[in-house]
């Protein structure tokens, strides 16, 4: 039987109320119930999703890579916002901004515990760029061919029409 929806994603907080007002404050993401578990667990909504954080023992790095995406609907005021605060990291993916072959953007971060986080904004073409100053076509990096030049983070919003490129 197939998986039929991603539900949450989980991350380590070092410090729970400093991961909390990171993704409460930065990101904008609502503090919901969760249960009580053996160690400290909050639970966030992020639309009809979740982001769960969780805090272990100390001393746990968070993988270089792998990250999680979350669509955002001023990517102007994060950019902005994420560059004072010093949070983003242009190391994963060779920039800080990038457009993909559909438009849309991607902007990586990380979080006080290192987590590493993927900002995606679809409408790419509405962002003022003498704000946001850094960004690059995927394309000027690496080369878009085949399936390469149909793909999108945003399924729903762009899936019809890329099939009919």
């Amino acid at each position: 039987m197939p998986a039929t929806g991603l539900n949450h994603v989980s991350v380590h907080a070092d410090d729970m109320e400093e991961s909390l007002r990171f993704y409460v404050d930065v990101l904008g993401l609502e503090p919901v119930p969760s249960p009580t578990f053996a160690f400290p667990v909050r639970w966030l909504r992020c639309g009809e999703l979740q982001v769960h954080l969780f805090q272990r023992e100390a001393g746990t790095e968070a993988p270089p890579y792998h990250h999680f995406g979350l669509t955002v609907e001023d990517f102007e005021g994060l950019y902005v916002r994420t560059r004072e605060l010093g949070v983003q990291d242009s190391r994963p993916f060779f920039s800080h901004v990038y457009e993909l072959p559909d438009g849309s953007l991607q902007m990586y971060v990380r979080d006080p515990a290192g987590n590493l986080i993927e900002l995606d904004y679809p409408h790419g073409d509405r962002v003022d760029r003498s704000i946001v100053t850094d960004l690059r076509r995927l394309d000027e990096d690496v080369e878009q061919t085949g399936d390469a030049l149909r793909s999108t983070l945003f399924l729903g919003l762009r899936g019809a029409e890329l099939q009919g490129r």
